[in-house]
């Protein structure tokens, strides 16, 4: 099969396409033949091996994982003997390691039923990017219905699921983007838009109940200011460029800052490492057959561009998710 392959720490550059041998399945395996995938900034935090303390689970001097890629859209080809959910032909969607691949293996608790609603294109746009707004916004932010909802970053992946997300579970959301994107983001379902270009969110005087910061370029004394004095803020990443990745822990300073504050305000300061999680999936699923929730797709590319799609998610300025073709 063809496959992208990191055989070494390094940019976009360092990816190869490559014949490799399609992956064998256990008795609890599931053997998918991947229609399309999509890049994430997971991707090139592994790919560079930054920040550093990545290396410590992933490899030290070159990537245990030599394919790269995460969610993933596509057909079930084989299933193992203990595999019960799932059967040969079925669509499905869902997050597994080495995913930019003609085949892609994982288990029965990788992958949901596709929602027919959606092509594998935009199925592979949900899986990482929305698993991480819905966790933000109903498990960690505890959004009721009424909620007053900032989203900092609105018009990019996560933020582009989050505002639609927020809007389905009853929230009232304030979205901050470019001016570019202002359109996008009001189209989506957004009450009101913050051109952050014309003006400050933290300073124009409301205040949230939920602040979700899916930028990065905020501080966290910003953020608090921006919510209700009993108000939760929620960080999601270190933001959707490379700019500020490097460095042994760098990405790690503000949450770990949120952690130890929170304990000593009447705030709630969270951050967390989301989890695809099948559950999830078919929650995520029944608000798309709804109409509540759909994929913003910015650009498309084959497997073997991978390379210029990753390049591209580091300028950090996509709008919605880039998504690659295999079938």
């Amino acid at each position: 099969m063809k496959a992208i392959v990191n055989d070494e720490y390094g940019p976009p550059s360092a990816l190869v396409l490559r014949d490799v041998p399609i992956p064998a399945i256990d008795a609890d395996g599931v053997r998918v033949r991947v229609q399309a995938s999509s890049v994430n900034p997971v991707d090139w935090h592994l790919l560079r091996g930054e920040p550093y303390f990545l290396r410590l689970m992933f490899g030290l001097r070159r990537p245990k994982r030599s394919i790269p890629g995460v969610d993933v859209a596509g057909i079930v080809e084989q299933v193992g003997g203990n595999v019960t959910e799932l059967r040969p032909g079925d669509e499905v969607f869902g997050s597994t390691g080495g995913a930019f691949a003609e085949y892609v293996r994982g288990t029965e608790e990788n992958f949901a039923p596709k929602p027919t609603a959606l092509g594998f294109e935009q199925a592979a746009a949900v899986p990482v990017a929305g698993c991480t707004a819905l966790e933000a916004l109903r498990d960690h932010g505890r959004l009721e219905p009424g909620n007053s909802v900032l989203v900092n970053g609105a018009a990019g992946g996560v933020g582009t699921f989050a505002v639609q997300i927020a809007k389905a579970l009853g929230g009232e959301v304030t979205a901050v983007c470019s001016t570019g994107n202002v359109e996008l983001v009001t189209s989506l379902g957004a009450d009101d838009v913050v051109d952050y270009t014309a003006g400050d969110f933290t300073r124009k005087g409301r205040r949230y109940d939920l602040v979700l910061n899916v930028a990065g370029n905020r501080s966290l004394s910003d953020l608090r200011r921006a919510a209700t004095d009993h108000g939760t803020v929620v960080l999601v990443g270190s933001g959707t460029g490379r700019e500020g990745s490097s460095g042994l822990v760098s990405p790690l300073g503000q949450p770990i800052h949120a952690v130890v504050l929170s304990r000593f305000v009447g705030q709630r300061l969270v951050s967390f490492l989301a989890r695809v999680r099948p559950d999830d999936l078919r929650f995520l699923a029944r608000l798309i057959e709804a109409g509540k929730v759909t994929p913003v797709i910015d650009r498309t590319y084959s497997l073997g561009e991978v390379p210029d799609a990753l390049r591209y998610l580091e300028q950090g300025h996509v709008r919605g998710k880039v998504v690659v073709t295999v079938g």
